[in-house]
């Protein structure tokens, strides 16, 4: 399974930490826990468990199938983002929004899908399959 980009999130926010604790970030200047908090990694981690829990369920499956997958992870982050900035929070940011894709196109390729194909095949290219459901 791809790494999540949770991870690399919540690693860089700890990394943060310990650079304020230890005097060599001020902590004015420190951003990671404002622009990833608890519960943006947590929605977003349990939004990108049940997709992985679908992807792995997927047995020969036909475009459909897999863009079903797709649709059903993509409105879940929608719901994530939403909510996120409905509290204030900055939600998905531009580069959050590249590892999601990317995460989405990896997982779905170490699950044996040839994204390229599936893409080409519905007259997009592999970075668009998020775009018909995607708001973030």
């Amino acid at each position: 399974m791809a790494n999540r980009p949770t991870d690399h999130w919540r690693a860089s926010r700890a990394r943060e930490a310990l650079e304020v604790a230890v005097g060599d970030l001020d902590p004015d200047c420190a951003g990671a826990a404002e622009l990833w908090p608890d519960s943006l990694l947590t929605a977003t981690d349990d939004a990108l468990r049940v997709f992985e829990d679908d992807v792995r369920r997927l047995d020969e499956p036909s475009d459909q199938d897999v863009y079903d997958v797709i649709e059903r992870v993509v409105l879940a982050l929608n719901t994530v983002h939403d909510d996120e900035t409905a509290l204030d929070h900055c939600g998905y940011e531009t580069d959050e929004r590249e590892q999601l894709c990317a995460y989405i196109d990896r997982t779905l390729a170490g699950h044996g899908v040839d994204v390229a194909a599936l893409a080409a095949r519905n007259g997009m290219g592999r970075h668009e399959i998020t775009d018909r459901w995607r708001d973030w």
